[in-house]
């Protein structure tokens, strides 16, 4: 076999992996601190303008809860539900379609728009005067550990 066509194979198998890469999936939670925290209707405020920015459409917003989705390109499909009261949130998986979605992983993107709308909603508070629980000072403070769930 040539030095080109075995170049040519390894770089296509490299691109092709490298494409194909699923994490495992991505859920969020903060809580605030005790002095800190918000109405359960300025957290609702804040996610929903954060779920707005990213252009996640809103399925059902109950009190505690609310439910999203995204569609991407016409294709790539996903669901969350975020709980919350006024003193933490939670963004959790609920559903998606042409994600590669198995086993408890999923395509990274999925990861990188809970991210994304993960840190507008931190935002959102920081901008109301709110900060977040858990620092990785308070973490280990608290727990002897920086890393949280």
């Amino acid at each position: 076999m040539s030095s080109l066509l075995r170049a040519t194979l390894v770089v296509l198998t490299l691109l092709i992996v490298a494409g194909c890469t699923s994490k495992p999936v991505l859920n969020t939670q903060h809580a605030l601190t005790a002095n800190e925290q918000v109405s359960a209707a300025k957290m609702k405020q804040s996610i929903l303008a954060a779920l707005d920015k990213r252009q996640w459409t809103v399925q059902r917003a109950d009190p505690g809860l609310i439910q999203a989705e995204i569609t991407v390109r016409n294709r790539y499909h996903a669901e969350i539900d975020i709980r919350y009261t006024g003193s933490n949130y939670a963004i959790t998986y609920r559903d998606s379609r042409d994600l590669g979605y198995k086993n408890g992983k999923i395509h990274r993107n999925y990861n990188r728009w809970v991210s994304m709308l993960d840190r507008d909603i931190l935002a959102g508070l920081r901008a109301n005067g709110v900060s977040e629980a858990g620092s990785a000072a308070q973490l280990f403070k608290e727990t002897g550990t920086s890393k949280q769930n």
